[in-house]
């Protein structure tokens, strides 16, 4: 690459295409084969494993883990139980579940760009004004990947992921992205589309198709000459109008009936990101799109800039990972043994010394951050420019888009009680009783969340479920956290509900200051429960987790002894992974 040339967001050295494209069936040996003699043959390992969860939409079985990534099935376990052991997979009988946790590899990248934490609120207000699907895109070498989503709720909508990967020829910001291409990286789009004329490594988008060519032939005469035009062949005459015009556009490049409108946001002179709007033909033409909205998204793009020229330089100071990874990688590879693949979970942490204000680290910061050997991390930054999820640049080094392919795509759309999920039965399997979790609407709760038990006496409550919140265990715990709204009418539904104004704002003041609730036979007689709020990044109550059970299984002494710490356990691991998928996204309650 010429030195006067930056280089195309995203790049990196990767052997490959750079597409982001399927390994073969041993794509991971020979990765590891092609790599240079110093990389971590493990991390390597692991990512593909990583990689190819990602591509089964964030499950797999154990044997088609084995069989996609072309590694031993030993090999296999002992990658997917150190990404257990990290909180990055769980396995479930014999599949492998990508974990929300893992999102905190692809935070790390989106924390470094900054983009998402200035630009968000913009796009997030353009697609409320404009009422359509609102997007910002960064360049992965001659793709394109989303890093924000502002969706409508329609029969027919959008239904991109963040970190999803787009060929940049079949999409509207690909062309703008292309503007700024040299030479390699022409060539480099070439022979990806030639050696995938499908986009086949492209698992977000459908197969691109060529039209068959009616000539009059017979079935074995000649074939023509020249073939018909495929999707993305005007891609070079796209980009020269991107060039000039300054936005761009996609006419039904991706499926019938999907339209969209970008335009660059520019940082220092270069493309930062792209903003696109997208709709569907149903609602605007392609022209009418152009013509209705382009004004528009101007203004919005002309707010984005001025946003990027007034933010604060990023804090060069700001705290990394805690050094105890290193540690605790150690600590558990002795309590393993050789089911600890140590080397995957220590080139892993390497990513996640990246961050706000950690954008470029030169070697000696990210061993300090991580708290690793500089030896350690100086494989693993090798291992990882050498698979393109870290760029070098000088002393300095940069994560890539691409560390977004490492799970974030499925694991973007995750709700409340996907993440509480297997909390909640791992939970109900150690105490035997049914546990629930439910979010406030208006002045009821609505279970989102359910694991029952099989005793013949049991609460029978299912999901969707509503109930008046003032009576129940789990309906208490979100009310104290909201000390001046209106209160509901306090009815009495046994001879034990509380009824007395004054009693039950005295009750919500000690559930506030206690941090549970425990409910004895308000709701109906003979059903008791214990419940604490599940509280989201702002520390305010999001939702509530309880265990209820008939009032002869347990006393209310032995729900505060036995029962209470468990559920304080049980919502500090569903915050946690709610704080991780809920960085750079809202996570849907329900």
């Amino acid at each position: 690459m010429p030195s006067n040339v930056a280089p195309a967001p995203g790049a990196g050295n990767a052997s490959g295409s750079g597409t982001g494209s399927r390994t073969s069936a041993t794509g991971a040996g020979a990765a590891a084969a092609a790599a240079p003699a110093e990389a971590v043959t493990p991390l390597i390992r692991g990512i593909a494993v990583l990689r190819r969860l990602t591509e089964a939409d964030g499950t797999s079985s154990l044997s088609g883990l084995e069989r996609a990534t072309g590694l031993a099935r030993s090999t296999v376990d002992r990658i997917t139980a150190t990404l257990a052991r990290m909180g990055y997979v769980r396995l479930d009988g014999r599949d492998a579940v990508l974990a929300p946790r893992l999102m905190e590899l692809g935070n790390a990248y989106l924390a470094a760009l900054r983009l998402p934490r200035l630009l968000d609120a913009h796009a997030d207000a353009l697609a409320d004004e404009l009422d359509e699907s609102v997007s910002l895109a960064v360049g992965d070498r001659d793709g394109i990947r989303f890093i924000h989503q502002a969706t409508r709720r329609r029969a027919m909508s959008l239904s991109f992921r963040i970190g999803d990967l787009l060929p940049a020829e079949r999409t509207a910001p690909g062309p703008l992205f292309a503007t700024e291409w040299d030479e390699e990286d022409w060539a480099r789009w070439r022979e990806r589309r030639s050696s995938d004329p499908e986009d086949r490594g492209f698992p977000a988008v459908p197969a691109r198709s060529r039209p068959i060519e009616d000539t009059g032939r017979e079935p074995d005469a000649t074939p023509p000459t020249t073939r018909p035009a495929a999707v993305g062949d005007d891609f070079e005459v796209r980009t020269l109008r991107a060039r000039e015009e300054g936005w761009a556009l996609d006419d039904q490049l991706i499926e019938p009936g999907l339209v969209a409108l970008a335009m660059p946001v520019r940082e220092s002179g270069r493309i930062a990101c792209v903003v696109s709007v997208v709709s569907h033909t149903s609602r605007h033409t392609v022209d009418g799109l152009r013509d209705t909205l382009l004004p528009r998204l101007r203004a919005s793009v002309a707010a984005m800039e001025q946003e990027l020229q007034k933010a604060p330089p990023a804090d060069r100071n700001a705290p990394g990972s805690p050094a105890g990874l290193a540690a605790w990688t150690g600590a558990s590879k002795q309590e393993l043994g050789r089911e600890f693949v140590e080397s995957l979970a220590r080139g892993l942490t390497v990513i996640t010394a990246f961050g706000e204000g950690r954008a470029e680290l030169t070697l000696t910061e990210v061993a300090q951050a991580t708290g690793l050997a500089r030896a350690t991390a100086r494989r693993a930054l090798i291992t990882l420019e050498h698979l393109g999820h870290v760029t070098a640049h000088g002393r300095v080094f940069r994560l890539t888009p691409r560390v977004l392919g490492l799970g974030f795509p499925p694991l973007s759309r995750t709700t409340l009680p996907d993440i509480a999920a297997p909390h909640l039965t791992d939970l109900s399997q150690q105490l035997h009783d049914s546990v629930s979790l439910a979010i406030l609407t208006g002045d009821e709760i609505q279970y989102v969340g359910r694991v029952a038990t099989s005793r013949i006496m049991s609460v029978n409550i299912t999901v969707g479920t509503r109930l008046p919140a003032y009576p129940t265990s789990l309906g208490r715990v979100m009310l104290a956290d909201r000390p001046r709204a209106p209160r509901p009418e306090l009815r009495p539904l046994t001879p034990r509900t509380l009824t007395d104004p004054e009693r039950f704002e005295n009750e919500l003041a000690r559930v506030r200051d206690s941090g549970y609730a425990l409910v004895d036979e308000e709701l109906e007689e003979g059903l008791r429960s214990i419940a604490v709020p599940v509280r989201g990044r702002d520390g305010r109550v999001v939702a509530a987790v309880n265990v209820a059970m008939h009032s002869s299984r347990r006393s209310s002494e032995a729900c505060v002894r036995d029962v209470l710490p468990e559920l304080h356990a049980t919502a500090g691991r569903i915050e946690a992974e709610l704080r991780v998928a809920g960085r750079f996204r809202r996570v849907p309650l329900g």
